[in-house]
Order: structure tokens, then C-alpha cells, then sequence
């Protein structure tokens, strides 16, 4: 997304070029100072009623007198919030959509000062509203999508305008590439694929990158990782990637994200409705390489780790059985009473490789747990923290970043679920409490250091009509990485 800063006053906007001007009213009044092209425009649309100042109302104009632009969209964003104007602006574009328009611009007008939230997220809408899936689908629409946004600010906003601008750039690149990596078919985006894109990032933007194959992974004993991967021709692939923002010495934050390319569900095989949708299964990871594409455009003083365990699932002579017995890396045995209950099992290899780096903080995401969807739907995410201070970290990032999580709880009487009578745990509880289980079996590996871990089986991606990746949490991450740098 190609976006840019423009200082002008309000008495000038009418004179903008662009194929169509965005104006995002907030509040009920008009101010004083605005373009009497736009005064007039926006007063003559409430005199017929096809316009007013509440929130979600938008209308495309034409040819208004005095607009330099073709096309005029009104949009209402009724409060100021962050929430509000990136709605609003979704909207405006939604009027533009199936036009030609290939560059917008969008004033802010009656929101006071601005926030660098507002400009961020304007970007992120315009960023969403021009991504279309097009890499196995040369059929996709060719219609002109929106490429470049202007922000049109005032003088005295423009410092608040330029971080807004850096935020939204970088979490927009870092979304892009989480979607086009999510929503490739397992065919495609192979646990081989995602080395290419780590070690590709890794020679664009300078970071350390390391790939481990099987053999490096059975030398370092990590014989749960290994038992999900046994079942598959594909070969697993265990990736490092590095950032080094700040002194070698620093203690680095770690990400780890859960990286199994197409989920079958093993021996214990899923349904077929809506198999298809587990190859959404790695977009913790997708979101973890998004992570790490917004850090490297804004190069905070801090070092970053990001860990991803990529294999598939899958049913066959050499797969893993229910009832199996398998040493993890940490030397704590596991019984694996169900073989869809796998991303733990990856994961928690993961995190204790994570120890070898003297963590200031791991934080792992995974689209681990339906029982996630059940408790907190399709809007926040279903977070779990070692301390208080963590889980504000990660709520507040959420916040900023219009990526929301929900703190679940981690009480020790969960543990009590997974005790095993042939193995130190087994890796599933009763069906009721089932994200907190999976979350507790991750604690487990985890008592070292501060830990935190995401769930997002039910915010990574849609389904139906809608279906694709989401993108998220990259939004949330670039912001928690953000407030740990300081």
C-alpha cells in the first residue's frame, strides 16, 4: 500500500486530487473552517435525507461543484475512537468499491487532534479494502483495487500523522503477508514454503535466519514435535528468525507460533465439512512472520525471536496412534490420548527450545483450541499470562492495535484434567474447559520464564461467503513488540 501524509487546512480540501476524497465526520456539527464546497455538498445531501451525521451512514457524490476530486464520499463516524474512524473509513471505501478508483484521499474532520491511531488505522482499512487473493486464482477480479491513500492533515497534526503513517505502513505489510501466506492451499504453502518466505525475509531485511530439519530436530530431542510430523511425506521444517534491534546482551522477546500447514486431525481424523479450513491451521505462524515484516520496517531497539515448528497432520501407516507414549524435548513424557489435539504438542517443544535465548518474555499463538471459538467467537482473541503485568501488555496492544484478546484464566485445578496414568501428562483434558486445558498443558513447559500464549482459532481467519484469512494478531503483536522496546 502505497500511503502518504498531505498538510492542507480545512478551507482547502475541496482542492485535492485523488479519484475520489474521503470525509469522515465526526460529532454532529460541521466545523466553521470547512471547505464551503464540502459544507454545501454535505448540507444539500441531509436536505434530501440521503445523508446525516450518524455513525455507519456514507454517500458517494459526483461531480460536486468545487471538489477538484470526481467523486465526493460522505462518511459519519458519529464518536472519535479509533474503533469509530477505522469504521468509517471502511465504509466511505465500501462506496468506492467496483469504481475506478485506484487512489483516495480521506480527511478526518471533527475529531480534534489527531491520534497517530486514526492515521494507522486508516491505512489498515485502505490496505484491507485493496487485498485480493489472486495467487492461485488468475480468474480473481481484475477490477481496480485501491493502491494509494493520501491522509489529509492539518499542520498542527502532522508529527501525531507521521508515526500513524510508519504504524499503519509496517502492520499493513506485515497483514498482507500473513493473509497471502495463510490462504495458500496446503499444496502450496508446504512447512519447505514457509522456510523459503523466513530465509527470503531474512535476505531482504537483514535478519538471521535458520532452518532445522528432521535430523537437527531428532538430535535435539524434540520427540513430541516429531511424533505429529511422522504421519507426513512432507518433511517438517523448524525455523528460527532473528532480530537484533538492540545490544547482544539484551534479553530478547521471543515469538513462537504454531506452524502445521494442513491439520487432518492424525488418526483421530476430523470431519470432512470444512476440512479444507485447516489450512488455516498455521496462521499463528502466519501471523508471527507478520510480526516480524512490521518490525523490520520500524526497527525498534529491541531484539526479537521468532520460533515456528512447521509440519502437517496427517493420517497414515507411520502416524501417531491414540495411546501413544512420546518424550518431549524438555524429557517430560506425554500421552497422546487424542491425535488432533496436536498444535500443543509442537508447540511445546517450541517452548522449551525457547529457554536457550534467556527470554525476557516468550509469547506463543496458535489457532490451538474450537473450544476458544465457543468462548469468545469470531472477535477476540483468548489470551493467557504468567503475571498481571503481561496480560495488561497484551491487552492494551490488542486495543491500540483494533486486534482485541480476552485474559482466560489458568488456575491450577485445571491441571487436574490432564494427569495420566501411563505418562507425566496427557495431552487433553475433559471436553468442558478444553482452550484452558490446552493452555495449561503449554504452561508446563513454559515455568522458566515470563510467558504468555494467544489462541486464535477463532479470529485467524472466516469462513462462509467471507472466507480468507484475517491477518491477525499481527496488529496486536507489532504493538505489544512496540511497548516492550519502550
Amino acid at each position: 500500500m502505497d500511503a502518504r501524509i498531505q498538510t492542507i487546512s480545512l478551507d482547502k480540501l475541496g482542492a485535492t486530487s485523488a479519484d475520489a476524497l474521503i470525509l469522515v465526520v465526526a460529532g454532529d456539527n460541521l466545523p466553521a473552517q470547512l471547505d464551503p464546497s464540502l459544507t454545501q455538498a454535505i448540507k444539500q445531501a441531509q436536505k434530501l435525507s440521503d445523508f446525516d451525521l450518524k455513525a455507519g451512514k456514507a454517500l458517494l457524490l459526483h461531480g460536486v461543484a468545487g471538489i477538484k476530486a470526481p467523486r465526493l464520499v460522505l462518511a459519519a463516524s458519529g464518536k472519535t475512537s479509533l474503533k469509530a474512524a477505522r469504521a468509517a473509513v471502511t465504509s466511505g471505501l465500501a462506496q468506492c468499491k467496483g469504481r475506478a478508483v485506484r487512489h483516495v484521499a480521506v480527511a478526518l474532520v471533527g475529531f480534534g487532534a489527531l491520534e497517530a491511531g486514526h492515521v494507522e488505522h486508516a491505512i489498515l482499512a485502505a490496505s484491507d479494502a485493496g487485498y485480493l487473493y489472486r495467487t492461485t486464482k488468475p480468474s480473481a477480479s481484475k477490477e481496480p483495487m485501491v493502491e494509494r491513500i493520501t491522509l489529509l492533515v492539518d499542520k498542527a497534526d502532522a508529527t501525531a500523522a507521521r508515526k500513524g503513517l510508519a504504524l499503519g505502513v509496517a502492520v499493513a505489510s506485515g497483514v498482507t503477508l500473513a493473509r497471502e501466506l495463510a490462504n495458500r492451499p496446503g499444496n502450496h504453502c508446504t512447512p519447505s514454503h514457509l522456510a523459503d518466505q523466513a530465509r527470503e525475509l531474512g535476505k531482504q531485511h537483514g535478519l538471521k535466519v535458520e532452518v532445522l530439519d528432521r535430523r537437527a530436530v531428532e538430535k535435539l530431542g524434540m520427540g513430541s514435535f516429531l511424533a505429529v510430523a511422522q504421519g507426513s511425506d512432507e518433511p517438517l521444517r523448524f525455523i528460527v528468525m532473528r532480530y537484533d534491534g538492540a545490544a547482544r546482551g539484551k534479553a530478547p522477546v521471543v515469538l513462537v507460533g504454531k506452524g502445521i500447514t494442513f491439520d487432518t486431525g492424525g488418526i483421530s481424523l476430523k470431519p470432512g465439512a470444512e476440512m479444507d479450513e485447516m489450512k488455516f491451521d498455521m496462521g499463528g505462524a502466519a501471523s508471527v512472520f507478520g510480526a516480524m515484516r512490521a518490525i523490520v520496517e520500524l526497527k525498534p531497539k529491541l531484539n526479537v525471536v521468532a520460533l515456528i515448528p512447521a509440519c502437517e497432520n496427517m493420517p497414515s501407516g507411520r502416524a501417531v496412534k491414540p495411546g501413544d507414549v512420546v518424550t518431549s524435548m524438555s524429557g517430560q513424557t506425554i500421552e497422546i490420548l487424542n491425535t488432533d489435539a496436536e498444535g500443543r504438542l509442537i508447540l511445546c517443544d517450541a517452548l522449551t527450545y525457547a529457554e536457550r535465548f534467556k527470554p525476557a518474555v516468550v509469547v506463543d499463538v496458535a489457532t490451538l483450541t474450537g473450544a476458544c471459538v465457543i468462548a469468545l467467537g469470531g472477535v477476540r482473541s483468548g489470551m493467557y499470562a504468567s503475571d498481571d503485568e503481561l496480560a495488561a501488555s497484551l491487552s492494551t496492544a490488542g486495543d491500540l492495535a483494533l486486534d482485541p484478546c480476552w485474559r482466560m484464566p489458568l488456575d491450577d485445578d485445571y491441571d487436574e484434567m490432564l494427569k495420566s496414568n501411563f505418562a507425566d501428562m496427557a495431552n487433553i483434558g475433559s471436553r468442558a474447559g478444553g482452550s484452558i486445558t490446552a493452555a495449561k498443558f503449554l504452561q508446563r513447559y513454559a515455568g522458566t520464564y515470563r510467558w504468555g500464549h494467544l489462541d486464535i482459532a477463532g479470529t485467524a481467519w472466516k469462513g462462509g461467503a467471507a472466507k480468507g484469512a484475517t491477518g491477525r494478531p499481527v496488529g496486536l503483536l507489532t504493538h505489544f513488540l512496540l511497548s516492550q522496546a519502550g
